[in-house]
């Protein structure tokens, strides 16, 4: 009878010990000005020249000074970034994992890390699994942010797992802002679609202060790159809005990737 009067009085303190701690835990959650997903695609669309400019246009970006001294400027001085890669549905890998970046060193060799990462590349396209999969890293992530962006990066269209306006409404419905870096570096051809950019903007950004910057020629990669990774940091936009969803109607079918999936298949 003694052990069992011990027990329940045991099991009632760890029960109340564990009331106890959760303000606790909540209160030693990160906070950060910024938690950003930087998503990038690695099906084979992408030739290995493609990869090799867009890992080192972000290697780049975090060794910027601008960006350095857009980080520092921000309330807390302090942003945390994972950086993964995506292709189809099934394929999403973590590379970096979360790392707050808070000063110089830090930044470094989150950039060193990003450029040292071997190449690789897999098959078919999902916008919508690579937003899936960057929306459970920023709610499993730890982190008490004051924004929380995925950074897209692609050069095809979604073909492969839900739809994609399924995938971006529920992040926004999050509260999460999805950015895109539209690759325009050729010509339309099999599986391409014309004016990536503009499919970007109606079907796969959105959010507060939701951006796109296209990349349309090979010596404005890495540039490109650079400018997005700063306009997220330093919560700009560029000059000139480039989404206006209330007044524009949709200019494109966000189903096209799927649609010509399907041709290729019927054929």
């Amino acid at each position: 009878m003694v052990c069992s009067g011990f027990t329940r009085l045991a099991a009632a303190f760890v029960c109340l010990w564990g009331l106890l701690a959760l303000p606790v835990q909540a209160q030693t959650e990160t906070e950060v000005d910024l938690a950003l997903v930087v998503a990038v695609d690695i099906s084979f669309s992408m030739d290995t020249d493609e990869q090799a400019l867009q890992r080192e246009g972000f290697a780049q970006a975090f060794r910027s000074k601008l960006v350095h001294d857009a980080i520092r400027g921000g309330m807390l001085g302090r942003i945390a970034v994972t950086y993964m890669e995506w292709a189809g549905s099934p394929d999403q890998k973590v590379i970096i994992p979360w790392t707050v970046l808070d000063n110089s060193e830090s930044l470094m060799a989150f950039a060193d890390r990003i450029a040292s990462t071997p190449l690789r590349r897999a098959q078919r396209t999902s916008i919508s699994s690579a937003i899936d999969f960057s929306v459970k890293l920023l709610e499993e992530s730890g982190l008490n942010a004051t924004r929380r962006v995925i950074d897209v990066s692609g050069d095809g269209p979604n073909n492969q797992g839900r739809l994609v306006l399924e995938a971006r409404d529920a992040a926004l419905a999050k509260g999460i802002t999805i950015n895109g870096l539209p690759i325009m570096l050729r010509q339309p051809g099999y599986l391409d679609i014309p004016d990536l950019d503009v499919y970007y903007k109606d079907c796969v950004i959105g959010g507060q202060g939701s951006f796109t910057v296209p990349v349309r020629e090979r010596d404005q990669f890495i540039e490109a790159i650079k400018t997005k990774i700063l306009l997220e940091i330093a919560n700009l936009m560029p000059g000139q809005p480039l989404i206006s969803r209330i007044q524009s109607p949709q200019r494109t079918n966000c189903m096209a990737g799927e649609m010509q999936w399907r041709d290729r298949w019927s054929n």
